[in-house]
Order: C-alpha cells, then sequence, then structure tokens
C-alpha cells in the first residue's frame, strides 16, 4: 500500500524495467493489468471505528479508510517514484510546491535554512514571502559551490536544513550533491534536494547522500504537460511518517486521475 517501503530498492533492475512495473500489479479481483483509478472517497471497514492498517486485510479489503488519508491509485504512483529515486517511500502531493509546503513543515518557529541562490523562482517566493514572515523561518540564499562561505551562515542551535537544486530552474546551475551531502552530515542538518530538471532517470540524489529528494511531477516524470502532481521521497520512517501525517492534515492530495496519468508518463 501507499505507506509501504518500495520492495524493488535494493534489486538491480534497469530503470525502464522499474518505471513500468514498480507498483503496478494486475489487480486481484478483475486481473487488470493497468492500475485501477480508485475513485472512491471512503471504503468499507469491518466494523465501527476500527480501522485495519494499510497493508492488513479486513473483510472488506485492504485497509483503506479514506482517499485523503492513502487511495490505492496514488499508492502504486508512490511506489513507482520511490523506486525510480532508489528510494524506499514517496509521498505524493498536488502540486510541486504543495511537496515544498510539505517539506518547510518538517521544521520549526525560529529554525534557519541555508538555501541555493538560484533556487526556482516559486519556492524562493514561498521561502521569503510565506515561510519566513509567517513561521519566522529564517533562509540565506548562497551559492552552494563555496562550502566555506556556507559554513560562515551556520547558526549555530538554529541551522536545521540545506536546500538545494540541481540543475536550477530555469538556469541550469550544478551544485555537487555529495560535497553538499558531506557538509551537512557533519554539521548534523538535512540535505533536501530538488530533483525535478534532472528527473530520476539521470540522477538519484539519495545514492549521493540527500535525505530528501523533491521533485515536480508535473515536469518530465509526468511529461506530457496534462498533470500538476508533486512528491517528496526518502529513505527515512521517521520522515516518511511525519510527511504522511503532514500530508493527511494539509491536505493536499493528488487526485486518483492525475495519479493515473503520472503513472502512464
Amino acid at each position: 500500500m501507499s505507506s509501504a517501503a518500495s520492495k524493488y530498492v535494493d534489486e538491480h533492475h534497469g530503470f525502464g524495467t522499474t518505471a513500468i512495473h514498480e507498483g503496478q500489479a494486475p489487480d486481484e479481483h478483475t486481473g487488470a493489468v493497468a492500475v485501477p483509478i480508485t475513485l472512491a472517497s471512503t471504503f468499507a471497514q469491518a466494523s465501527p471505528g476500527v480501522v485495519a492498517g494499510r497493508g492488513q486485510a479486513n473483510s472488506f479489503g485492504k485497509g483503506w479508510e479514506y482517499s485523503r488519508t492513502g487511495n490505492p491509485t496514488r499508492g502504486a504512483l508512490e511506489r513507482a517514484l520511490a523506486a525510480c529515486e532508489k528510494g524506499r517511500f514517496a509521498v505524493c502531493f498536488s502540486s510541486g510546491m504543495a511537496a515544498t509546503t510539505a517539506v518547510t513543515h518538517l521544521l520549526k518557529h525560529g529554525d534557519h535554512v541555508l538555501c541555493i541562490d538560484d533556487v526556482y523562482g516559486g519556492t524562493q517566493r514561498y521561502f521569503r514571502q510565506t515561510v519566513n514572515p509567517t513561521y519566522a523561518i529564517d533562509f540565506d540564499f548562497t551559492d552552494m559551490g563555496d562550502l566555506n562561505k556556507v559554513e560562515k551562515l551556520l547558526r549555530p542551535g538554529k541551522t536545521k536544513l540545506i536546500w538545494i537544486e540541481t540543475p536550477t530552474n530555469p538556469t541550469l546551475k550544478i551544485t555537487d550533491i555529495q560535497a553538499v551531502s558531506e557538509f551537512a552530515k557533519k554539521h548534523n542538518l538535512l540535505l533536501v534536494v530538488d530533483n525535478t530538471f534532472m528527473s530520476p532517470y539521470f540522477q538519484n540524489p539519495l545514492t549521493l547522500g540527500a535525505d530528501i529528494v523533491v521533485h515536480s511531477i508535473t515536469k518530465y516524470i509526468n511529461g506530457h504537460s496534462d498533470v500538476v502532481g508533486g512528491v517528496v521521497i526518502t529513505n527515512s520512517e521517521d520522515i516518511n511518517t511525519k510527511l504522511r501525517f503532514i500530508q493527511n492534515g494539509i491536505g493536499a492530495v493528488p487526485a486518483p486521475f492525475d495519479c493515473y496519468m503520472a503513472l502512464r508518463g
């Protein structure tokens, strides 16, 4: 189900095999090989107030409860994207900016973030004009290619996260993910990489030491300019649990039809 770790992450399948097959088993009731579009908002339960955990069978199905919390079509997309990024967990959102918003909810009042100076304009505006004044989370925008300069911007006890995008949108500025990852680990910081422009086909930031990968599904993952969506991918069970709670709490989830279209992409 959608909260389960990708089962193919440790196997040596080619990218095409992973993209085609992960998350897309034949339907157990009909044998359909295409992932069904599950439009239901609610799912029958064995008894009032009793909900089986996702992946645990009850008398009516597989433990689904409410489509904001989890949906079979979205679960298939999440498993596929986690596997393509060589990650364990993926959490899908209604847009790339909704995914970005979810990650900022991992922070708290007074925290400090170091962000690449050439970050996507929508992200920069959100950080500067919403997150900073509303939640008192501070940002420094800097060239991540000069880690000596970055180190001088650290605020002991306050800096919690580094946000990079490589290549950047739209100027294609490149950052050394592994070097920044080593820097982040040295200072006990989370590293977030927006991998939208490179896509999982060309680059897997988790294998280079990133803690979190963000994508706008709208771009190359979908590939047909007919879906708006986002995803956050991680290997951390703790981060995944927090993101699941945030996903359910803010409710910015993609529609089942959009998930189906993204799977085709």
